[in-house]
């Protein structure tokens, strides 16, 4: 018996892009749980924002935060000898995989005194302005900004963006373009950290695993890539990303609706 495994972007993805619901995915969530199929989510998000969704949903399986900057491993789910890298943190172990955030703001500010770009970046923003930008609530913003692995920022001129790209690129950071903002991470990608648990996903099921992504935009491809089967929720992104993820199966509905579809 097929062991299905799904890893899931987040915002428009299994959240609505503007309201953050998950509603419309509820009987979906719900057939999920009954099956005991894991549903890894796989974002941009925090672990304090992935942990208050985790609450949210009932769901106590791994997740991937930051751009993959870390995968986050509830005790005694997979043995503490499949992972000899992993850091005990507070109730998991803990994957490291991108830079220190103090490391990745340092550098951001270098690029943009040197290349004169002004970005809105959130180390440098206070709750209030973080809410506004990303047009969620103050209680979400002061979560978005426990940031430990990867920086969000908005450049003011867009036109201005392959400048500081450049220039972080020069610097030896990486950067992806997310559905709002940009973000500054090191060697670390959705990818990779997707790639590490399903090695460990098949460790415990050898010859049962099957994964599923599911994604809406084109930085999303590369873990989608990973995945067995891909769907792809429809967005304004969809034909990109049809080129990009090949075996891509598109949905009829964006959000949470076609996430559920």
């Amino acid at each position: 018996m097929a062991r299905l495994v799904f890893f899931t972007d987040l915002d428009g993805t299994l959240l609505d892009r503007e309201s953050y619901s998950w509603a419309p995915a509820e009987p979906a969530l719900n057939r999920l749980r009954r099956y005991e199929h894991p549903l890894i989510f796989c974002t941009s998000k925090t672990r304090a924002e992935v942990e208050l969704l985790r609450a949210a949903t009932s769901n106590e399986h791994p997740f991937i935060v930051e751009n993959g900057g870390a995968a986050f491993i509830p005790r005694g789910y997979f043995p503490a000898d499949a992972m000899p890298e992993a850091e005990s943190r507070d109730d998991y172990w803990m994957l490291r995989l991108g830079d220190d955030y103090n490391d990745l703001t340092q550098t951001l500010n270098a690029c943009t005194a040197e290349t004169g770009v002004a970005v809105q970046a959130f180390h440098s923003m206070t709750p209030e302005q973080v809410a506004q930008l990303c047009e969620f609530p103050l209680a979400d913003a002061i979560l978005a900004k426990r940031r430990e692995f990867d920086e969000a920022f908005a450049i003011e001129d867009r036109s201005q963006a392959p400048r500081l790209l450049a220039a972080i690129e020069a610097h030896g950071k990486h950067w992806t373009e997310g559905g709002r903002l940009f973000h500054i991470l090191g060697a670390n990608d959705k990818a990779t950290a997707v790639r590490r648990l399903i090695s460990l996903y098949r460790r415990r099921w050898p010859d049962e695993t099957v994964t599923v992504g599911l994604g809406d935009a084109p930085n999303d491809a590369g873990f989608l890539n990973e995945t067995d089967y891909a769907v792809l929720v429809r967005s304004p992104h969809i034909e990109k990303l049809l080129e990009i993820v090949p075996r891509g199966r598109a949905t009829k509905l964006p959000g949470p609706a076609g996430w559920n579809d």
